[in-house]
């Protein structure tokens, strides 16, 4: 994505933010952001990009004179169990302001759809979450789209399945050995790739649609015990055993993948935003990943 005189401010440097960022850069864009540790603030700034350290617990007058300067902003914090939002605590009074802001993307979970019984979401559907986790994301979004209604700025909501990508992945994970393959007749749920996820986050940016939502996921949602099934084929390795849920010592996040079950359609993005994916399942998205990763 090129682009000339655009400056964007990411909340939270990690997995997503890291390969958007990278993708801006390579287009010529200033790009600043926050990450939680010093040893990352370094690393940022010797990669060009202005980092600012946030914990959530309090703020540094510079985050906000950085985001006075930017033109696209994207959070990727989620909120936080005690403090909520920490974004729009400190920030919602910057973010509020007619400054020049063109676009303002957050990243939500299509976690806050709860459980479905296996059948098809979409945006319009209602939300229904069901762990805490869920429910303060899809609180979360609300109040982002407040400071649209309220406010205009402008807001995009995204909500994102699964993300996987290089060093974070099934093949990854199996190479390791703490892939597990969890007993749960039925249940599906989509994935997408980082790299997939860009290319929306991208098309969002040069085609604004303030206060939409959109579903970022894949075509085909696919059973885990499937996919790590897969990734155990691509590395000529046996697959782990079948075991049930309340054995596996998941998180509560972790459980909540595996206790709501639905499929999510992603037309929107094709339709609206012109999206074609790159990887449009798990299959081909994983295959990529080897090929890249022997290729060295």
């Amino acid at each position: 994505m090129t682009s000339q005189g655009t400056n964007l401010f990411c909340f939270g440097l990690g997995f997503t933010g890291s390969a958007l960022v990278r993708a801006l850069q390579a287009g010529g864009w200033t790009v600043a952001g926050t990450c939680r540790e010093k040893v990352h603030q370094d690393l940022w700034g010797r990669a060009g990009v202005c980092a600012y350290r946030f914990d959530g617990k309090s703020a540094s007058p510079e985050i906000g004179q950085a985001l006075a300067k930017a033109s696209h902003v994207l959070v990727t914090i989620p909120p936080h169990k005690e403090d909520g939002d920490v974004v729009l605590r400190y920030f919602r009074g910057d973010l509020a302001r007619d400054s020049g802001l063109r676009w303002l993307g957050y990243l939500s979970t299509t976690g806050v759809y709860g459980n479905r019984d296996g059948e098809w979401v979409d945006e319009s559907s209602e939300l229904r979450p069901v762990f805490d986790h869920q429910k303060r994301r899809a609180e979360a979004e609300l109040q982002w789209l407040d400071l649209y209604r309220g406010h205009g700025a402008p807001v995009h909501v995204f909500r994102l399945a699964g993300i996987y990508g290089s060093g974070r992945n099934l093949l990854e994970r199996v190479g390791r050995g703490v892939a597990k393959r969890i007993d749960q007749p039925g249940l599906v749920f989509n994935r997408i790739h980082v790299d997939d996820v860009v290319q929306t986050l991208a098309a969002s940016m040069e085609g604004p649609h303030p206060g939409a939502i959109y579903n970022v996921v894949d075509d085909v949602p696919a059973a885990p015990a499937e996919a790590v099934a897969f990734a155990c084929e691509l590395l000529d390795v046996d697959a782990p055993p079948l075991v049930p849920l309340d054995d596996a010592g998941l998180s509560e996040m972790g459980r909540g993948f595996y206790l709501t079950n639905k499929k999510v359609r992603n037309r929107k993005i094709k339709e609206e935003l012109g999206v074609t994916l790159r990887y449009p399942d798990y299959r081909s998205g994983l295959r990529s990943l080897l090929e890249n990763e022997r290729k060295g």
